[in-house]
């Protein structure tokens, strides 16, 4: 009887270990499974996608052309970074001041508008290496002979972009902030004289005046110091980070960096 019990008490002791091994086995591929899904590339890969957040409305960067298309200098970049990665590009067009919350919802996975590096911005999100460097300045009606300088916008309104460090510079001179939705819009409000000036992007404003040589506005000043921009990521995706960076490399060493920028600044602005 005493055998019997022990078997018995065996058979029970050897099936419970087989549970906890089984259990323990489940407990690792869930584990593996969830580190998998952390790995923000393996994800874009598996589903051939990448979304990337643009304004859309932000020429030469990101803008529709006539026929309606979306493209632009960085619309082209981030193309041909999602080519070599191997999915397909997703853009997901947000207005200036919802593109840092739409990426902290993981509206999208990256963000390809003329971001510019900054360590504040560093400390919450990462950026892919500079592709590109441009010159804030200083643009008024062309009628306005008061303003020579970014010193002189004390006191004086400038429509600018809430988040923009192009507003930081208008707000460090002393101007009365006017929201304005973006480049566009803030040339808009300048040429009607709702505004006094907007602190913008050189490249933006030369494109402008290639495509509207009639607009009533004129530069009176241009920062010396060039700003980099790179591409936008939530902290957390070293993966999706590099990858990009080494599409950007690859593109910079083979020449169709320097194509895609001379088509649409006739020059190398990645320097």
């Amino acid at each position: 009887m005493k055998r019997k019990i022990l078997s018995l008490l065996t058979l029970v002791f050897v099936l419970a270990l087989a549970l906890t091994g089984c259990g323990g086995n489940t407990d690792t591929k869930q584990a593996q499974n969830g580190n998998q899904q952390q790995n923000l590339l393996q994800k874009i890969k598996a589903d051939g996608t990448i979304r990337i957040g643009t304004e859309g409305t932000y020429a030469p960067f990101t803008f529709h052309d006539k026929s309606g298309k979306l493209t632009g200098f960085d619309v082209e970049i981030a193309e041909e970074v999602a080519k070599r990665l191997g999915v397909k590009p997703q853009f997901i067009e947000t207005k200036w001041d919802g593109m840092f919350a739409g990426l902290d919802a993981k509206r999208f996975d990256m963000v390809a508008n003329e971001v510019g590096i900054r360590p504040d911005r560093q400390q919450k999100y990462d950026f892919s290496q500079p592709y590109i460097v441009s010159k804030a300045v200083l643009i008024v009606n062309k009628d306005n002979n008061d303003i020579k300088s970014f010193a002189d916008l004390k006191g004086k309104k400038s429509a600018q972009s809430l988040t923009s460090n192009l507003t930081d510079i208008a707000r460090q001179n002393g101007a009365i902030i006017v929201h304005s939705d973006g480049f566009n819009q803030a040339i808009d409000l300048l040429a009607s004289h709702r505004v006094d000036a907007t602190v913008n992007d050189g490249l933006s404003y030369l494109d402008l005046k290639k495509q509207k040589p009639d607009t009533p506005i004129k530069v009176v000043a241009e920062q010396k110091q060039g700003s980099a921009s790179g591409m936008l990521f939530n902290k957390g995706n070293k993966e999706l980070v590099d990858a990009v960076n080494k599409a950007l490399t690859d593109m910079k060493n083979d020449g169709t960096y320097l194509a895609i920028s001379k088509k649409w600044f006739g020059t190398d602005v990645s320097k």
